[in-house]
């Protein structure tokens, strides 16, 4: 597969350099060449296959021929190792748990199926790569998990001071080994934007390989279509119009999901729920786009104010607004709204959920005010505990800490505080 900078300004190139480059020379985001869609068979039989067979033959149009099939059935199987459960709140409401892997988040696909197409891609090669990514709550975590102890492999991870949650904080602070974690003053636009500026300045790439693991890297991005037909696979045959509700931040998730549909799957409309941070939200109000400084929500995991990946969405639809808006609702909610949605949530399902969960419900609950014969499946993007002091706030019950929670409590963290670029720069260049 072949893919393309999105400021059309750079030479396509394939998935591998894709890959280990991340932004293209002209610092426009990869796209892939084409897309083809399976057969209507695949979607017909899906109740037989597998969650790995279904991943396989999913992605492996993206991957072909940088990754032999052999190879690529192994990195899905090591990739896929935890459950991604539908689970039913009333007959027009489900969620979508993603929060079942390592670091309790739903970005564990996307890092762990990057990090060993990384790993094979860089196994003859004697000098390192370093991996550079911005995080706004789960990213980070995700990234240094799936990465921890690849070889010829490094990680360097910027997160806003004192805007992710502690546990956040705790998931890619303390694991050490090939993973730094540096505390930017400020918030995460400007932790994007260093890492962004990293990309395109000589002195830093001319004498070290960089590369991203934030969505806007395709092998991060893609697999996350995976849970779009995992979870069609779970409602297959209950349900005719499904539509996907998706808490949305940086918007890789539903923008893998719009690839999902563009190979097929029965898909019958996206809704982009969105926190205070709500550019797409004004976007379809106005057909203006507008980026802005994002905004600190309890929500923290979609605070951005410039979502890289809205320019993706934009290309499938050939920035056709009407088609774009025909498949595409969005909402915004305040953090009152979102804390009065994780009450009714625990009250009236007996469901804990987390506050990014909670504005995916809200998302349903008012698409379905005018569209009543859907179904609508919520992301339950991260585990509630990883918001323990907003989620027990409001609900009054203690949650149980589940074992990979438990596991980083008590740990040290360690992390080096920056404040600008410079700082960033100097860190890098100290480091080879």
């Amino acid at each position: 597969m072949n893919y393309y900078s999105l400021n059309k300004k750079a030479p396509d190139t394939d998935f591998k350099n894709a890959v280990i480059k991340g932004l293209a020379p002209d610092r426009g985001l990869y796209f892939p060449k084409s897309i083809t869609a399976l057969t209507k068979s695949f979607f017909e039989t899906i109740d037989n296959k597998t969650y790995p067979e279904i991943a396989f033959e999913a992605i492996k149009q993206f991957v072909s021929p940088e990754i032999p099939e052999p190879i690529l059935k192994k990195i899905i199987e090591d990739t896929l190792s935890f459950n991604f459960p539908i689970v039913k709140l009333n007959e027009q409401i489900s969620t979508l748990e993603l929060f079942h892997g390592p670091t309790m988040a739903f970005k564990d696909v996307g890092a762990r199926f990057m990090a060993r197409c990384l790993a094979y891609f860089n196994q003859d090669n004697s000098n390192d790569v370093t991996v550079l990514v911005a995080t706004s709550g789960d990213t980070g975590g995700a990234v240094a998990n799936g990465f921890l102890g690849v070889k010829g492999v490094k990680v360097v991870i910027l997160y806003p001071s004192g805007k992710v949650s502690d546990i956040q904080e705790k998931q890619l602070t303390t694991l050490g080994q090939n993973i730094t974690a540096l505390e930017v003053d400020g918030v995460f636009d400007d932790c994007q934007d260093m890492v962004k500026k990293a990309f395109l300045d000589d002195t830093i790439t001319s004498k070290m390989q960089l590369t991203s693991a934030n969505s806007i890297n395709v092998a991060r991005w893609l697999p996350q279509l995976f849970y779009f037909m995992f979870a069609y696979k779970q409602l297959h045959g209950q349900h005719d119009n499904i539509v996907f509700s998706i808490p949305s931040g940086n918007f890789g998730n539903i923008c893998a999901g719009m690839v999902a549909q563009q190979l097929g799957l029965p898909i019958k409309h996206f809704i982009a729920s969105n926190n205070a941070n709500n550019v797409v939200t004004k976007f379809l109000q106005t057909e203006h786009y507008n980026p802005k400084p994002s905004v600190q929500t309890i929500s923290n995991a979609m605070d951005v104010g410039n979502p890289s990946n809205f320019i993706r969405i934009q290309e499938i639809y050939k920035n056709d607004f009407k088609k774009l808006s025909a498949n595409l609702s969005s909402f915004s909610y305040t953090d009152d709204q979102t804390r009065a949605a994780l009450l009714e949530i625990y009250e009236h399902y007996n469901y804990v959920a987390d506050p990014h969960g909670a504005v995916g419900y809200l998302g349903c609950k008012d698409y379905l005010k005018t569209n009543e014969n859907v179904h609508c499946v919520f992301l339950e993007t991260a585990h509630p505990t990883k918001f323990l002091d907003v989620v027990e706030d409001v609900i009054k019950t203690k949650v149980p800490l589940p074992p990979q929670i438990e596991a980083v409590m008590d740990k040290k963290k360690v992390a080096l505080q920056i404040s600008d670029y410079d700082g960033l720069k100097a860190f890098l260049l100290d480091s080879i």
